[in-house]
């Protein structure tokens, strides 16, 4: 007899089991892929041309994505992947079976932060493509628009995720074809205006080349620290650890730096990132007709994947679980209509700041998971601890916090700030060296390490101690 999968494995916080888990390395690496495709790619471009030229800036920015993933993958990658369990339920054994809630409140705010911008970034092509298309009345009514397209997106979205999983994994399927046409658009820049890429001078570069590349590289493992809240709703769909390494590295790691680099050319080039505005003077009204159509529609893979996260995210909370998923979608989607419609564009002006005041966590985070997973417990978990809340239990630590990981965390977030202002980018004498991610990282792994031999000592956190045979 054939076992069938729950049509509702996908929309809890439990654990999925063998048969739930249906996602095949092809199809988590197209949901993957599309994932990561989004105009965002277009602003770390930006950023990157910022401080170095088209080559350097392509190369340093790979390598970046490259460093940020593996650090995502080895941190939340076993534990979601092996017990099939979202990223916020593999903190638990680091951060105890209450103060998991610290890193909930980051992967909401990270992805509702992201979610806006992409949507209201929607709301803004898909006016500017009612534009170029000549529909009348539209310029004199953009204002209003915008904040009705942000419903009409949100809306979709919804419709799609009442499908759970599948629903992300249908989206991805529709919208896959905006990758190609993402490398379509950087080949007509290149194309026709290599020489003057080659000429081209970063607007901000420092004096120091050692720090830009550095600068380059810490925008890449930026970029892809914040797949930290995303990887583990979409890898807990697949069989096994080895259907998910080449998936996560080429279908989330490299389409961001690939299609980046239409931001970096275009910012270098023409001074804007936007492939609406230049391609319009590259290519004339059609591609830029193309362009706009693209735009519009690369953000919903993305904030399809997000939402998705967050409401899994949402089941860890004890009061939520006996939410329908209709209500669940709802107060994930509820936030980033809320910003759509009152304050999009007081967002876009302050988005910068506060998404480098967030990501600053994530490099902490992933240094306390790897020491946890590899070094100190080597690879057990306790699965049912995850999921028991009272004292006694091996996750409860003190009244359910780890205080060890709660001072790893901010030792890392400190440790970034010293090295690298994530607001004015002052940084010091290490930094070109060092980047401020891998201290950070480091120091929070290092803190949490001792920390925990004093918690070991307690006989809390259920780690094994050394005269204990497996």
């Amino acid at each position: 007899m054939t076992v069938q999968a729950s049509p509702l494995a996908d929309e809890s916080g439990w654990p999925l089991l063998p048969h739930e888990r249906t996602w095949g390395a092809a199809r988590l690496t197209l949901t993957l892929a599309t994932t990561a495709a989004a105009t965002w790619c277009y602003l770390i471009g930006e950023s990157v041309g910022s401080y170095l030229g088209f080559i350097k800036g392509g190369l340093a920015l790979g390598a970046g994505c490259m460093i940020g993933m593996v650090l995502v993958l080895l941190a939340a990658g076993p534990t979601c992947v092996r017990y099939g369990i979202d990223s916020i339920a593999s903190t638990k054994p680091q951060f105890g079976s209450r103060g998991w809630v610290v890193p909930a409140a980051l992967q909401a705010v990270s992805i509702i932060g992201w979610n806006s911008l992409l949507i209201i970034f929607f709301a803004k092509s898909a006016v500017q493509l009612g534009m170029a298309l000549g529909i009348l009345g539209l310029r004199e009514h953009s204002a209003a628009l915008v904040p009705m397209l942000t419903v009409i997106a949100c809306a979709i979205i919804f419709t799609a995720l009442r499908r759970g999983a599948s629903g992300v994994s249908m989206v991805s399927n529709i919208l896959v074809a905006h990758v190609f046409i993402g490398l379509w658009m950087l080949y007509l820049l290149v194309s026709r205006r290599w020489p003057e890429l080659m000429a081209a001078q970063p607007a901000a570069a420092s004096p120091s080349p050692l720090w830009n590349y550095t600068t380059g590289i810490e925008l890449g493992i930026g970029a892809t620290l914040s797949w930290w809240p995303y990887i583990g709703a979409m890898i807990r769909m697949a069989p096994n650890g080895r259907s998910i390494v080449l998936p996560v590295m080429l279908g989330m790691a490299a389409p961001v730096p690939v299609l980046s680099l239409i931001g970096l050319a275009g910012s270098l080039v023409l001074r804007t990132s936007d492939p609406t505005e230049w391609l319009r003077i590259v290519g004339g009204p059609t591609y830029a007709i193309i362009s706009l159509s693209f735009v519009t529609a690369a953000n919903f893979g993305t904030t399809t994947a997000g939402i998705y996260a967050s409401a899994i995210g949402l089941r860890n909370f004890t009061t939520l679980q006996k939410c329908t998923w209709t209500t669940l979608l709802l107060i994930t989607i509820a936030p980033v209509a809320l910003v759509g419609i009152f304050i999009p564009e007081l967002f876009f002006a302050k988005f910068g700041n506060f998404l480098a005041l967030i990501a600053v966590a994530f490099a902490p985070l992933c240094g306390i998971q790897i020491m946890d997973y590899f070094v100190l417990r080597r690879g057990r978990i306790d699965i049912r601890a995850m999921y028991a809340n009272e004292s006694g239990r091996p996750y409860y630590f003190w009244r359910g916090i780890n205080p060890a990981a709660m001072i790893a965390l901010t030792a890392g977030c400190l440790t970034y700030i010293a090295f690298l202002n994530p607001l004015t980018y002052a940084s010091i004498a290490p930094y070109p060296y060092m980047t401020a991610s891998l201290p950070s990282a480091a120091v929070s792994a290092l803190v949490y390490f001792f920390g925990s031999h004093v918690v070991i000592r307690a006989g809390l956190g259920g780690y094994r101690r050394r005269t204990e045979r497996p």
